[in-house]
């Protein structure tokens, strides 16, 4: 059965009405990119192009809401990167649900997290929302060629500046991290500091927890809770 044909019966088992099932089938194949293996054999597609079939499948009666379980899982680079495109593509018709344990994918393709552990949810957020909930303060990291003058302690005295830490050198060139009170920002003057002292400034840019280290963190705390519990039933 050939990938238009399967889709065609898929379409009647779902209802779709007969007068609507060409076109609709036409469009879900357009829409998750299966149109060049319209005329293949199912059975003879790559493991990427199934996983889109799949999508196309489950796509065909509109569906409000999608779940996908470990939908790039078994694929090679290049057909992670279409699947995640494809993905974003649905969201603005769809809701998508995803489940996976690839943290990355997540943080690349999803706008709102949901973390479970020992099937109690730990964090709902957005991924931007939890860094900065978990830190509780906002982290620069600033590139700074001070030809050897101290830019650290310069740093330090702005003004909602409360941490500010070597994270690496190489000669003059050192780099910073610089912590600020949480909700205020300081990159202005902190690029004024610098500047108007002459040095050079490399690079600006903010740091955020990964969501592997969010997920560290809110999985490790809720775990000796769950063992203390453990330890009391009889």
């Amino acid at each position: 059965m050939t990938v238009r044909e399967y889709l065609s019966f898929v379409a009647k088992i779902k209802g779709v009405a007969r007068a609507e099932r060409k076109a609709r089938v036409e469009e879900m194949m357009r829409k998750t990119h299966i149109l060049d293996v319209a005329h293949r054999h199912c059975g003879k597609l790559s493991k990427g192009y199934r996983q889109r079939v799949g999508l196309a499948q489950a796509l065909m009666h509109n569906p409000d809401v999608l779940i996908l379980d470990e939908p790039t899982a078994g694929l090679d680079p290049k057909q992670i990167i279409e699947t995640r495109q494809l993905i974003r593509g649905l969201a603005g018709d769809h809701t998508i649900i995803l489940s996976t344990h690839i943290l990355p994918e997540v943080s690349q393709t999803c706008q709102r997290v949901v973390i479970i552990n020992r099937g109690k949810v730990v964090a709902v957020d957005t991924p931007d929302n939890l860094t900065s909930r978990l830190r509780g303060s906002e982290t620069m990291y600033l590139q700074v060629d001070a030809a050897g003058a101290d830019a650290a302690s310069v740093l330090q005295r702005i003004s909602g500046v409360t941490r500010v830490a070597a994270a690496d050198s190489k000669q003059h060139v050192v780099g910073y991290e610089v912590d600020s009170e949480t909700g205020r920002d300081v990159r202005r003057e902190l690029a004024a500091a610098v500047v108007s002292r002459g040095w050079g400034l490399l690079e600006m840019r903010p740091m955020r927890m990964s969501l592997e280290e969010i997920f560290l963190h809110v999985t490790t705390e809720e775990e000796p809770h769950a063992a203390a519990a453990e330890e009391v039933v009889p």
